[in-house]
């Protein structure tokens, strides 16, 4: 099927060529075309040599390579866009007369009157088909076609092919880039191609080729010789004469194969083809690209002209031109694409002016006048009004629409397209500047983008000359205030002198010149001399924000570039140069290195400087806009956005991108300000971690270094230590703690020294080494333990006795901290191990991966290791132990049977006597050597050595406190490289009752969130506040902050009742203010009563010789086995999903309204494994009644019933849940009754109807009004499109009500009085607050947070849902379903923290790209979904779901919910208990 050009291009170049090159670009991918066609027809019967190469890797200098060596018929399929660069290879390839076809569609360019200099139009996207690339290479001795659909280009393609073969003449075949939906194609290259392309003809050019001689390259731009040359008129002496075909054979045989071609398809073209009237007075020429709209509009309205249709366009033939034109024309239009006149004349209109002057083909007659007929767009949509003024028009020039505006240019949301790259920035210069910003130079264009940047003098021309203007205009005020001879008003008078003294301050400037703008209007009619000039000029009076935009090209050659010019100039402009590099692809070549602008504009010293990047720091990106903007003088912005050469670059690949970038100090961020320095202030400011070396040695010069960290102490460590410096600290540490250990290994420990190597993403696989460790010195051997990585495969070569611990990562991976190793042991061939004795143990799960071909991928690591070893000559000390994940006790099953064997290999006798891994819980042993969660937290937050709690006990206390000990993921591998510790933060979490905070609290969480940790704001799943990226000095600041706004962190994590949630219910206002209160006494009930948090983080200290004496009476010493969650839901809406916690209450009302009592749930829970089947989620039952009075005592005691005979042993079976499974919920009954003082009553009748979020404007029963946000996973952070940020802050300093957290990560802005509602609302649109135009799926969906911090993530899920789900809408929206909720969640792993199962469509991570899919569940939350198939990759998803929702829409009952669709069509079983959740027949 031919969808588009580039498709029916593909085919005739597969059908007739020997070689092919598919240049794939981000935009474009014919490679993908060609495969479709590897079993197609082609004229040898044999596949042609397919290569595919990247855009921005010189692909025509492979071309031209492979051409010249194999002299074979080649094809290269790409967009116009690469012709440009290519133009030396092209020359080259036209000199050695290759037999080289280049097909290529036109490549779509931005419209540049869609933006032109002004800041309104700055972001519009507009875009067509451009000629400009072909015409760029119309001199390189190559033929060109040009075709006006697709089936012209299929044919033309393979004319070109033949044409190209038979004259050894390269051809370029261009095409608009366009789709075929109405056109019928015909596709006979099964015919065509045997006639015109024979193997004698490809034999024969073999040997033309082998008479050509090496041809001597002396310069980059290698001109052919004449005798080469398409465009040459005559033969030259070259050695390439007797093979190089003449203009005038090119173009007969293009007319032969032409005529060939008709007599097999009955499709009849001419070179240059002439169609109309027989004696018009009047014809248009143009190319053939481009011209169906102006064929089609002649035809129809103006059928006494005639058109010239020019399909072979080099070599132009003057002769044949005046042949097709007829005699009788007074008249000639030549039409031609020009967006702009940078130039006098375009190019056909010369071609067609000269050949009326030509020696050899004179025009018999008066010549005809000639003009030139420019229009802007592709020419598809050229009116009938457009051609009829241009036919009557006079003038010798003349544009045909100057009015035409670009189509606007669409592209998918969370994927940045190659028109997308710069967006970011312009939107936030867009937003900073409104009406101030001036963008000079062309952006979207070549000119940021293209092979052929702009120089920045392009527009540094134009600002100097707008610069001088306003400065002239300054200079006129300045006068006419000083002339006593004028008569101008007191007033008036004062308003140009303070214009004038403050024109440089932009917001001073605005408002003395709006003054002074309404003075003059008033006295308009009386205005004259200078005062009318000024009148005139008005527009001067604002301060304009000057900017050139350009990319990084600019940095390869400073000072050729022009920007040594701006920098130099003193001139009040500001550069913003973006930088679109991967980290992971940077130059490493020295000699093709990037200059630093930004350090070689800072030795100038009057230069502002910033480098930014939006993907890390929006609010830093900001302040350096505004900076640059008011510095009086150049400034260069550096803005980081880095764009990988692939197709549909994901958003998380931008960021991981710019997040490797930061933080490993390759683009630092930082601000430097001269004018800081004449206030006496420090002038170079860090915004970043890191700084590169260079730059580093620069401040260092300059003496700021010293200044920097004597403002700063707090940054002093992390701004001195570059990258290396870091390493070579971690390096020297490392042979501390190596020298330690063998200090301790003399040290009189008895028994052979052991190694164990561990390789673990999680906690099994270091849990069993450390366990080793123990069990080693109960036998008294001497071990120490090391993750794989931190040694090399020659210390092996040091060791007698080394154990392994592997965990299984991915699809049969090593773990992160195992990969180097086993990459550096897998390589190697020889290892003098044949004294060293070992034992591998691996963890698995023998049903991760489903299919029988998964199987290889169980325990792969271990395995492959193991098997190494001994190839190497390494001796087993046992055989490989396979722990397994589906055995009865997981993995410790096979433990259990290894471990004694090898302590039997080692020489160790059984233990007698004692106990060596006692039956308890470690974890409670945990709490109770604590001493009620202190441990050694404290201690270890005085380490600045590291940037980790290192005791393990420690991070798992500070849990309890709120924090989560967590490193950055996404950066993991390259630390390692850099031999850097793990980049190592903390999530705080903030326990907010109910999810309701004051606008004071909301401005802290905002201030905190930028000053000690990651500038974004998390609301989570379950209404509460959290921070990420809190480094360890930042940690105790940030919950100090946070106490100071009356909120805290204690209990918010950990094995304690964390944050209770409670519907936010907006229109029942006082029952939500019952219940609220209710949510807010029971968590202050249940709240842990030790003084270690008050200790430790707010410096509360203890009286000199005070014993600490705590009492937790609630949770005593080891308090609860897992977790405990309650919430609170109100019916008619469950938000909460009440069925999925341990504890829930339904309110229940009186008939006036009121709260009448609480139907109590118990038992629900979402955390399970994959792959075990004992651990499954499971649905909260319904036991009684209690009335609000009752219903505090009735939750203490339903925790205290778990705290009693929870599984304190098993924490994958020590949720409520299990405990109520395990005894029966009829027991569970009777004991938490036999514990209350008061009956239960029977539970009273409720109904939900849904659990989502009411978005938008609700009022409530007191009148008070409530407005819904949608917030995106819950993620507060602004970026250059939707600075919601930014916008909840304003509207926080204003606000007088509440914010409410939704239990689906949304925000209520509640309590808005009537009269304050428009002035909110106007700020909800000023930053796009009120954006609620999403799917019903995407208001839905909701995720976890997972990749990059969660360490417990699988795959991604908030970074990538919505990029999943904006896949799906497309058939949601085209079968009538875009206003349906469907709910949709992912999480990154099978815990559950965004509840997935009970969602009707859930994705839960099992590897990186890979999700289990989960069908079924209840669209209100009460019912548990199912599995449906594993492991599915993103396009399996959507095959999966796409014909599943077309046939929900088209078989659904009324009413019916997207869950209950699939059980009642038999898609999927319902799940009626959380027992039988894992079966699936």
């Amino acid at each position: 099927m031919v969808s588009s050009s580039v498709d029916a291009l593909a085919q005739a170049a597969f059908a007739s060529s020997e070689s092919i090159f598919a240049v794939d670009s981000p935009s474009s991918h014919p490679s993908q075309t060609i495969e479709r066609l590897g079993d197609k027809y082609t004229i040898s019967n044999q596949s042609p040599a397919v290569t595919i190469v990247q855009a921005n890797a010189d692909p025509f200098h492979k071309v031209q390579e492979s051409a010249s060596a194999k002299k074979d018929l080649t094809s290269v399929l790409a967009t116009s866009d690469v012709l440009l660069p290519a133009i030396p290879h092209l020359f080259k390839i036209a000199s050695q007369r290759s037999a080289v076809v280049v097909h290529v569609e036109t490549k779509e360019r931005e419209s540049e009157n869609h933006h032109g200099n002004n800041s309104k139009g700055a972001t519009k996207s507009g875009v067509v088909p451009s000629h400009a690339d072909l015409m760029a290479v119309r001199q390189t001795g190559f033929a060109i076609l040009t075709s006006d659909n697709t089936q012209t280009a299929f044919d033309l393609a393979l004319v070109a092919q033949a044409a190209a073969v038979q004259t050894s003449t390269p051809f370029v075949n261009a095409a608009n880039a366009s789709v075929t939906k109405n056109d019928k194609v015909v596709l006979d290259h099964q015919k065509v191609a045997p006639a015109l392309i024979s193997e004698l003809d490809l034999a024969q050019h073999k040997e033309r080729q082998a008479a050509v001689s090496e041809i001597s390259l002396s310069t980059l731009y290698l001109k052919p010789t004449p005798a080469a040359s398409a465009d040459a008129a005559t033969d030259a002496p070259s050695t390439a004469t007797a093979t190089a075909a003449t203009p005038e054979e090119i173009y007969n045989k293009v007319e032969e194969l032409l005529v060939t071609l008709q007599k097999h398809t009955g499709r009849a073209y001419r070179p240059i083809e002439y169609q109309g009237p027989a004696n018009p007075k009047t014809v248009v020429v143009s190319l053939a690209i481009g011209s169906t709209g102006l064929e089609n509009t002649l035809q129809a309205h103006h059928a006494d002209v005639g058109l010239i249709k020019i399909y072979l366009y080099r070599p132009w033939s003057e002769r044949h031109f005046l042949e097709a034109l007829p005699a009788s024309v007074e008249r000639v239009l030549v039409y031609e694409q020009a967006p702009a006149s940078h130039t006098a004349w375009t190019p056909l209109f010369l071609d067609v002016s000269a050949s009326f002057h030509s020696a050899e083909a004179a025009w018999e007659g008066t010549i005809p006048k000639i003009v030139s007929a420019r229009y802007r767009g592709s020419g598809a949509d050229l009116s009938q009004a457009d051609l009829k003024d241009s036919l009557a028009s006079d003038k010798p020039q003349l544009i045909i629409n100057p009015s035409y505006v670009a189509p606007a240019h669409h592209s998918t949301a969370s994927v940045v397209s190659e028109a997308d790259v710069d967006t970011p920035y312009l939107q936030m210069l867009t937003q900073v500047f409104a009406d101030r910003l001036n963008i000079e130079n062309g952006i979207k264009t070549d000119s940021v983008w293209g092979a052929s940047q702009q120089s920045p003098e392009f527009g540094y021309g134009t600002l100097v000359t707008k610069v001088a203007a306003r400065a002239r205009f300054a200079e006129l005020v300045s006068k006419t205030v000083q002339d006593s001879s004028l008569k101008i008003s007191e007033q008036l008078r004062k308003a140009l002198t303070q214009w004038h003294l403050n024109r440089s301050d932009s917001k001073l400037a605005k408002r003395h010149g709006d003054e002074a703008i309404l003075l003059l209007q008033e006295a308009k009619e009386s205005l004259v001399g200078s005062l009318a000039e000024i009148s005139a000029q008005s527009s001067q009076f604002v301060k304009p924000s000057h900017w050139l935009i350009g990319a990084d090209a600019w940095a390869y050659d400073i000072a050729n570039s022009g920007v040594h010019h701006v920098i130099s100039s003193n001139a009040d402009i500001n550069l913003l140069i973006l930088d679109t590099e991967p980290y992971t692809a940077r130059t490493q070549n020295p000699e093709n290195r990037k200059k630093d602008i930004g350090l070689y504009a800072m030795n100038y010293g009057s230069v502002f400087v910033a480098s930014v990047a939006v993907y890390s720091s929006y609010s830093q990106v900001l302040h350096a806009l505004i900076e640059a903007d008011q510095f009086q003088g150049p400034s260069i912005v550096l803005a980081y956005l880095p764009r990988p050469d692939e197709e549909n670059v994901s958003p998380i690949t931008v960021l991981k991108e710019t997040k490797l970038a930061v933080d490993t100090g390759y683009w630092p961020l930082y601000r430097w300000n001269p004018s800081l320095d004449e206030k006496g202030e420090e002038p170079f400011r860090l915004d970043s971690e890191r700084i590169k070396l260079d730059l580093q040695q620069f401040l260092e010069r300059e003496n700021h270094l010293s200044l920097i960290l004597q403002q700063n102490p707090d940054v002093a460590r992390t701004l001195t230590h570059s990258i290396e410096s870091e390493a070579k600290a971690r390096d020297a540490a490392l042979k501390k703690k190596a020298k330690d250990d063998f200090a301790k290994l003399m040290g009189g420990l008895g028994g052979p020294p052991v190694l164990i190597l561990f390789g673990s993403d999680g906690s099994n696989g270091e849990g069993l080494a450390k366990r080793l460790v123990k069990g080693a010195k109960l036998r008294n051997l001497s071990a120490r333990y090391v993750a794989m990585d931190d040694v090399s495969i020659e210390d092996l070569t040091l060791e007698k006795h080394v154990i392994f611990v592997v965990s299984t990562a991915g699809q049969g991976e090593f773990p992160v901290n195992a990969r180097e190793f086993w990459k550096a042991l897998s390589a190697t061939t020889e290892l003098g191990v044949s004294d060293t004795k070992f034992a591998v143990f691996g963890l698995g799960d023998s049903h991760y991966w489903p299919r029988e071909e998964d199987a290889i991928f169980y325990n792969r690591p271990s395995k492959e290791l193991h098997a190494k070893l001994v190839e190497l000559g390494a001796t087993p000390l046992v055989d490989l132990g396979l722990g397994n994940d589906q055995d009865a006790d997981a993995y410790e099953t096979a433990w259990a049977a290894w471990e004694p064997q090898l302590w039997e290999s080692l020489g160790c006798k059984p233990l007698e006597g004692v106990v060596e891994e006692p039956k308890k819980s470690a974890d409670d042993a945990m709490k109770i050597d604590s001493n009620y969660l202190r441990g050694t937290i404290a201690e270890g937050l005085l380490d600045e050595t590291t940037g980790q709690l290192r005791a393990e006990a420690d991070t798992k206390l500070t849990k309890f406190h709120g924090i989560y000990q967590q490193d950055d993921r996404d950066l993991r591998e390259e630390r390692k490289k850099q031999g850097l510790e793990k980049a190592f933060s903390f999530m705080v979490r903030v326990r907010v009752p109910g999810g309701v905070a004051t606008p004071a609290q909301w401005l802290a969480m905002d201030s905190i969130s930028d000053v000690t940790a990651n500038g974004t704001l998390k609301l989570t799943t379950r209404q509460a506040f959290q921070f990420h990226g809190v480094l360890k000095r930042n940690l105790k600041k940030n919950i100090q902050l946070i106490n100071k706004s009356l909120l805290d962190t204690i209990a918010a994590c950990g094995d304690v009742n964390r944050n209770i949630m409670c519907n936010p219910n907006p229109h029942q206002s006082d029952l939500h203010k019952q219940v609220n209160d209710f949510a807010t006494d029971l968590s202050a009930h249940l709240l842990p009563k030790t003084s270690a948090y008050r200790e430790i983080w707010l410096d509360q200290k203890l009286v000199k010789g005070e014993a600490v004496v705590d009492h937790e009476p609630l949770y005593g010493p080891t308090y609860l086995p897992r977790k405990f969650k309650i919430v609170v839901a109100v019916p008619p809406n469950n938000d909460v999903d009440v069925f999925a916690h341990d504890l829930g209450y339904i309110a229940i009302t009186n008939k006036d309204g009121s709260l009448a009592g609480f139907n109590v749930t118990v038992g629900g829970g979402m955390g399970m494994t994959h792959g075990n089947k004992k651990t499954y989620p499971r649905l909260a039952d319904i036991i009684a009644f209690c009335t609000p009075e009752q219903a505090i005592e009735t939750g203490e005691k339903v925790m205290l019933v778990q705290r009693d005979f929870g599984d304190r042993m098993n924490r994958k079976h020590a949720r409520l849940k299990y405990t109520i499974d395990d005894r029966g919920i009829e027991w569970f009954k009777a004991e938490l009754q036999s514990r209350l003082p008061f009956q239960l009553q029977e539970p009273r009748p409720f109904k939900f109807l849904d659990n989502a979020d009411r978005y938008g404007w609700t009022q409530g029963q007191d009148k008070m009004w409530h407005y819904c946000c949608y917030i995106e996973n819950g993620r507060v952070k602004d970026t250059p499109a939707e600075p919601h940020k930014t916008g909840l802050r304003e509207i926080a300093k204003i606000h007088q009500g509440e914010f409410r957290l939704t239990p689906n990560q949304h925000l209520i802005i509640a309590n808005v009085k009537a009269s304050e509602k428009a002035k909110i609302q106007s700020m909800l649109e000023q930053y796009k607050l009120d954006k609620l135009n999403y799917t019903g799926a995407m208001l839905n969906s909701m995720a976890c947070v997972a990749f990059p911090t969660c360490s417990l993530a699988m795959a991604e899920s908030e970074r990538y849902l919505p990029s999943l789900v904006s896949l799906l809408e497309s058939t949601i929206e085209e079968v009538g379903l875009r206003d349906d909720a469907i709910t949709i969640r992912m999480t990154g792993c099978p815990n559950g923290c965004a509840r997935p199962y009970v969602a009707e469509i859930a994705f839960v991570g099992k590897a990186f790209g890979a999700y289990n899919v989960y069908l079924g569940g209840g669209h209100h939350g009460e019912r548990l979904n199912k599995l449906y198939k594993e492991s599915l990759t993103e396009p399996e998803i959507v095959a999966e779901l796409t014909p599943m929702i077309r046939r929900y829409a088209h078989e659904r009952l009324e009413g019916e919910h997207f869950g209950d669709f699939v059980i009642r069509a038999g898609i999927i079983k319902a799940t009626l208990s959380g027992k039988t959740f894992h079966d699936l027949s």
